[in-house]
């Protein structure tokens, strides 16, 4: 849809995890803190299906996978030699007679290539896995950032915009993390395990059940630790999505928090929401070191137990030296992988906690999908029928009732009415936005929900009072509604609406520069590139909500010349509070208590002395509106 300006209606923030209160999603009614004030505490949810779920972005490269996994046992392998032959080594110099220096060098020369094959399977296997991981990790990203664009815009409303950024930024951040690490970890970690077991119990089964006597404290150790982490990570990245809430709004509003002498305040409620996250932080990254150092005490215990049993066993002539030397070795490669992947797991809860609340966005309603058979909504001329619509943000306190109206083809009709009537909403009701909950809006005869909503969307061309520019040059920012336009209707859409005098004055011209919503423009140049948009774009139904509301008179005089251009033989919808700029509408609609309060023109509605009359009279004065009947209008003769 060719859009000027972000289309959405204030937006209220909302806590990390949307709550209900009394004024609904995000209200300042919801309830529902945790804690200290620190806000909702996740639940935590199912490891194993997050965990599942996560795993089946990798199943398009299972045949890469495979290969890696060929690599791991091929590395594993070649780690398995090492040890045996470090004892074929010690028996070779421990013999009764003279040391066999021959066996020596060869034993030696298997090994040092043994340990070679290992590290340089290894170097493979973890190249391999990262360009796996990075690919699935991209398709995770690309299909949040497309999930994005099919949700409705009441998603957007209740949630601040710097906690879904987290969820595209962090959160996927923190899964990449896990995936890159903690596959070839438990590949490789599952084979040095079970070829270590089996090597052990050839050269020992007695020693073996030794070193396996501190497996269950392991297991123990880590399934306490990771209980307590998996929660606590969990508990990081909400409050990550919260601070990165507050850092988007302070930032998109800081000329605001500067203009109300609000920077302490801001600073102090950002310093609040930090230091909870530093202190969960600090709680998970405590519990989540406690691990290893813990491990490492309960495997020396294995060791010492290893290496007293074999004694005896030696002593009593049952095992040679060097069988205990390469079971010692062996059981150090037992033991470690069974670190590795505690600690593995300890990482994956970091990556668990970030794919949970990926998932969550992913797993959001769409947009309600076209109806079977939809059709195109053909370009043209077209009328707009209202019919009996009502609707509410909240189904429970409709905005709408039994709004009823139409809008013949090529006439402009403007929506008049005190601040919350409802007079945005209806645009964005007939914009598809959102679904009417009573009632049928139609287009051209046809429910506009008959209609696919990309052809209905492509009708309309919208400049709303809250101009959006998008980073990259004017001239990107001109054509964003009709990227197929050439340079030469460009210029002459900017030329129409007073633009091109001020952009001609810059450096660049066409090709300058533009910061994030064109932080270098004033708010009146803004808004001239976004109604060059629009009229670049050449919609069927043109959408004015207080379109020339930040530009002076002059320029205010200049731009509803230009709109009269492109308003002709189009069906046109304007909001205004200024009541001068609308005298030339066909029909005016005056919107109050959630219904249609009075229509006509201007005179007829200056004659019947309702509510358009006592609106007039605020606006220019007692007894103003006869005097100005024959004054030509902005919008129209």
């Amino acid at each position: 849809m060719p859009q000027a300006s972000n289309g959405s209606k204030a937006r209220t923030p909302a806590p990390a995890v949307p709550v209900r209160g009394p004024g609904g999603p995000g209200s300042p009614g919801a309830s529902g803190a945790g804690p200290r004030g620190r806000g909702p505490v996740q639940k935590p949810k199912a490891f194993g299906a997050t965990v599942r779920r996560l795993l089946s972005y990798l199943r398009t490269e299972r045949r890469l996978l495979a290969v890696v996994f060929l690599f791991t046992l091929a590395s594993a392998g070649a780690a398995l030699i090492g040890p045996y032959l470090i004892g074929r080594a010690i028996d070779a110099m421990h013999g009764q007679g003279s040391v066999d220096f021959g066996a020596l060098q060869a034993l030696i020369a298997l090994m040092a290539a043994a340990y070679a094959m290992d590290a340089s399977f290894t170097f493979v296997q973890s190249w391999l896995m990262s360009g796996v991981s990075q690919r699935a990790v991209s398709k995770l990203r690309s299909g949040l950032f497309a999930k994005l664009h099919g949700l409705p815009l009441s998603y957007f409303d209740t949630r601040r915009h710097g906690e879904i950024m987290s969820r595209l930024s962090n959160d996927i951040d923190n899964v990449s993390t896990s995936l890159s690490q903690t596959v070839v970890q438990l590949m490789s970690g599952g084979v040095a395990i079970v070829g270590s077991l089996v090597m052990m119990l050839v050269l020992s089964p007695l020693l073996t059940l030794a070193g396996l006597v501190t497996v269950p404290l392991v297991y123990l150790l880590a399934r306490i630790v990771t209980r307590r982490t998996g929660k606590l990570f969990k508990e990081q990245q909400a409050y990550l999505g919260r601070l990165n809430g507050q850092i988007e709004e302070s930032v998109t509003g800081l000329s605001l928090v500067k203009a109300f002498g609000r920077e302490r305040r801001s600073v102090a409620e950002f310093d609040e929401v930090n230091r909870n996250l530093s202190e969960i932080g600090i709680r998970a990254q405590i519990w989540s070191g406690l691990l290893m150092p813990l491990l490492s005490v309960i495997n020396n215990i294995g060791f010492a137990t290893v290496a007293v049993v074999g004694s005896v066993l030696a002593v009593k002539g049952h095992i040679s030296v060097g069988v205990i030397a390469s079971f010692l070795s062996y059981s150090r490669q037992f033991a470690r992988p069974l670190n590795d992947i505690a600690n593995v797991y300890n990482v994956l809860q970091s990556g668990v906690a970030g794919a949970e609340r990926v998932f969550e966005v992913l797993d959001e309603a769409d947009e309600t999908r076209d109806r079977p058979g939809a059709a195109e909504l053909k370009p043209g001329a077209l009328n707009v029928v209202f019919d009996d619509v009502s609707f509410g943000y909240d189904p429970a306190r409709p905005i709408l009732s039994g709004v009823s109206f139409e809008a013949e083809a090529g006439k402009c009709i403007a929506l008049v009415g005190p601040t919350g009537a409802g007079k945005t909403t209806i645009v964005q009701l007939l914009n598809r936005f959102y679904d009417v909950t009573g009632g049928e809006i139609r287009i051209g005869g046809r429910d506009i929900r008959d209609y696919t909503r990309s052809s209905l969307r492509s009708a309309f061309g919208v400049v709303l009072q809250d101009t959006y520019l998008f980073s990259g040059t004017i001239r990107d920012n001109i054509k964003y509604g009709n990227p197929g336009a050439s340079d030469e209707e460009m210029i002459e859409a900017a030329r129409l609406v007073g633009a091109d005098a001020f952009v001609r004055r810059l450096p660049k011209r066409y090709d300058t520069p533009l910061a994030e919503n064109g932080g270098s423009l004033s708010q009146g140049q803004k808004q001239l590139l976004a109604i060059a948009r629009v009229m670049l774009a050449r919609p069927s139904i043109l959408i004015l909500d207080e379109a020339t509301s930040s530009v002076d008179t002059r320029t205010e005089l200049q731009i509803q010349k230009a709109l009269l251009t492109v308003m002709r033989g189009r069906t046109s919808f304007v909001i205004a509070h200024r009541l001068n700029t609308i005298r030339g509408a066909d029909q005016i609609l005056v919107v109050a208590d959630g219904g249609i309060a009075e229509r006509g023109t201007h005179e007829e509605l200056l004659v019947s002395r309702g509510a358009y009359y006592r609106m007039f009279e605020s606006q220019f004065g007692t007894g103003a509106a006869p005097g100005l009947s024959g004054e030509a209008s902005a919008t129209g003769t």
